[in-house]
């Protein structure tokens, strides 16, 4: 959609009766484009508030028009006055007042928001606490809202001013996504340059990402109206308080669930399983283009790097001896046809090579990981994790299989088998599972698995989406079907009941606390996406409210605790102080260079590789 500028003498517009301690500014009226007939942008400041300014529209349901004033040089703005047109008060509900120092408004940031319907034909005041100065001011219309503006002025004064106070719109951190040109991303792998601000500490604090490609993300969260995102920075950046610097970042859009933090919980329960790695994730606002789109999840991109998935990084000639052996990243995936760099095992299950990525793996790359894939498939079918040689251990690490399926299955995920992350590091055989992602579904919000407090057996023996059947089969032969294995889930879950205070109590704390969290923004996300009435995706049921949805989760984990309790047991004499298997110190068998060559004694510098007597491996520096 174009979105041209509209431009008139400079006007100091009257606005009646309204009243502001600063003084009215003057400038030059804006608009995106041309009003309907009989209804002039000059109309927002004629001081006749039964009149008004009425957008056309272009682009359907992406329209995003607005009018506004050019100041001539940047001004702090303490208020504004607008009023809303009779017959059209639903037109400003939701709409945000932003202020720019480009003319295109492509570093434009929301400095308040109308929160409430106005009454038509009455000039109302709208604070603003932002000490940012601004030279271009507006007010977008709400998502799907032609702008429809009966009087407009802006009260202030000059000066550049300082960030030391900037808006943010509820007690959430706020995400400002401003693409080049509002640019509509039109299908998940559509990149448009742009720029975000992150604004956070109750607008004492902001982070500026110029140079930042916003494209889609998802496959079936990307169907929905409420869109998922991801964030490229130009550079390696943390955010908020995250642990970590990267690139890449996502928005997760938690359309179906209505609890808005269904994820959050379930990376909550990996942390308690400990899990390697559990991605980050923060709630927050999102303002797309000047329109207010509601609370997502700011998370981790799940890619490899020291903070996530922390393996080797291949290169391009890594592709002989022991550089050829990791580390790979890979997801049993059932989209994985439809991407670059797949395969389909001897067993038929769609793999996904994510890292390396598809730009840069070779040709014996793909080969290796292909071959090792199989040859751990083909031994979990036909070993037990205790036979003399450890069995299917030598190419699963089984901790790690164990805790994605326990996590899944008190989550109650349907699409536990849908995706699977698995990552192999260099001079290691074993496939290590996780991280855990994707619980939209969980927590009882599936109709196809409702209710679960009547299922006797693993949520993936249901009718529940999988990547393949094998997927199952391989599944069910570790966790029911090797009784070494199911003797080892008992230890893993009395750790995380025990030691690590995963318990109903505990849940609850953390929903309550989470609601507590998201009411400010979920009140607003509601009124931008009206759906708590409405069965969306998968939902078992309309339940009404964001109360009733919150309860709904706590319903479903009492019964969930005593049903897991019961399946994979608590051994009450277990040590649950002791280290897990995982952190177990290991005695070194012996050193290798990196060709696999054996080395008499440890190195005193360079790259080396240090083998354990368990069969795992790990490449050092000195």
């Amino acid at each position: 959609m174009a979105h041209r500028l509209i431009m008139t003498a400079i006007i100091a517009a009257s606005v009646g009766s309204a009243s502001a301690s600063d003084p009215q500014l003057a400038g030059s009226i804006m608009s995106s484009g041309q009003g309907t007939p009989w209804h002039d942008v000059s109309m927002v400041c004629d001081g006749n508030p039964s009149s008004y300014f009425q957008a056309r529209t272009y682009g359907g349901e992406y329209s995003r028009t607005w009018v506004g004033y050019d100041l001539g040089s940047p001004h702090v703005i303490t208020s504004v006055n607008i009023a809303a047109a009779v017959g059209f008060e639903d037109r400003l509900e939701l709409a945000l007042i932003e202020g720019a120092n480009s003319g295109d408004f492509s570093d434009a940031m929301p400095i308040a928001m109308i929160r409430q319907r106005m009454n038509g034909g009455v000039i109302n005041e709208v604070n603003v606490n932002c000490s940012r100065g601004f030279r271009y001011v507006r007010v977008m219309a709400p998502a799907n809202k032609a702008c429809t503006v009966a009087e407009l002025s802006f009260n202030g004064y000059s000066g550049e001013g300082d960030d030391s106070q900037l808006f943010q719109i509820t007690n959430l951190p706020t995400v400002v996504i401003n693409t080049e040109g509002m640019a509509q991303i039109m299908h998940k792998d559509h990149k448009v340059p742009g720029m975000v601000y992150i604004i956070s500490e109750d607008g004492r604090n902001v982070q500026t990402e110029v140079n930042t490609e916003i494209k889609g993300r998802g496959n079936g969260s990307w169907t929905f109206p409420k869109k998922p995102y991801r964030l490229k920075f130009e550079k390696k950046n943390s955010v908020l308080d995250s642990p970590g610097k990267a690139k890449k970042w996502t928005l997760i859009n938690n359309y179906g669930d209505k609890a808005l933090m269904r994820n959050k919980l379930a990376f909550d329960i990996s942390r308690a399983m400990e899990m390697a790695y559990t991605p980050y994730c923060r709630f927050v606002d999102v303002v797309m283009n000047g329109q207010y789109e509601g609370s997502y999840q700011l998370c981790d991109q799940i890619d490899v790097r020291k903070e996530r998935v922390n393996i080797t990084e291949m290169t391009p000639e890594d592709t002989f001896g022991e550089a050829l052996t990791g580390g790979y990243f890979v997801e049993i995936d059932a989209y994985a046809s439809e991407e670059m760099s797949w395969f389909k095992s001897i067993y038929g299950q769609p793999v996904t090579i994510k890292s390396p990525d598809d730009d840069e793996i070779t040709r014996e790359q793909s080969l290796y990981i292909e071959n090792h894939f199989n040859l751990m498939e083909e031994s979990v079918m036909s070993t037990s994790s205790d036979d003399s040689d450890g069995g299917y251990t030598r190419y699963l690490d089984l901790d790690a299989f164990l805790k994605f399926v326990m996590i899944n299955e008190l989550a109650g995920n349907p699409d536990v088998l849908w995706s699977v992350y698995m990552s192999k590091e260099r001079g290691d055989d074993r496939f290590v599972t996780g991280p855990v992602w994707d619980f939209d579904l969980a927590f009882e919000n599936d109709v196809r698995v409702y209710p679960m407090a009547t299922m006797t057996d693993y949520i993936f023996n249901y009718n529940v989406q999988m990547a393949s059947y094998q997927t199952r089969s391989m599944a069910s032969r570790i966790v029911q079907y090797d009784d070494n294995a199911k003797n080892r889930m008992t230890s893993l879950w009395t750790r995380a009941r025990l030691l690590n205070e995963l318990s109903y109590e505990n849940m609850c704390d953390s929903i309550d606390r989470y609601a507590a969290e998201l009411d400010e923004s979920q009140e607003l996300t509601f009124r931008r996406w009206p759906i708590l009435n409405q069965r969306v995706h998968q939902n078992p049921m309309v339940l009404g409210s964001y109360a009733a949805e919150v309860e709904h989760i706590k319903d479903f984990l009492r019964e969930r605790f005593d049903i897991l309790d019961e399946r994979f047991g608590i051994d009450y004499t277990v040590d649950v102080s002791a280290p897990s298997a995982e952190s177990i110190v290991k005695e070194a068998e012996g050193y290798y260079d990196l060709l696999g060559r054996r080395i008499a004694a440890e190195p005193t510098s360079g790259f080396y590789i240090e083998r354990y007597s368990d069969g795992t491996a790990v490449k050092r520096f000195k």
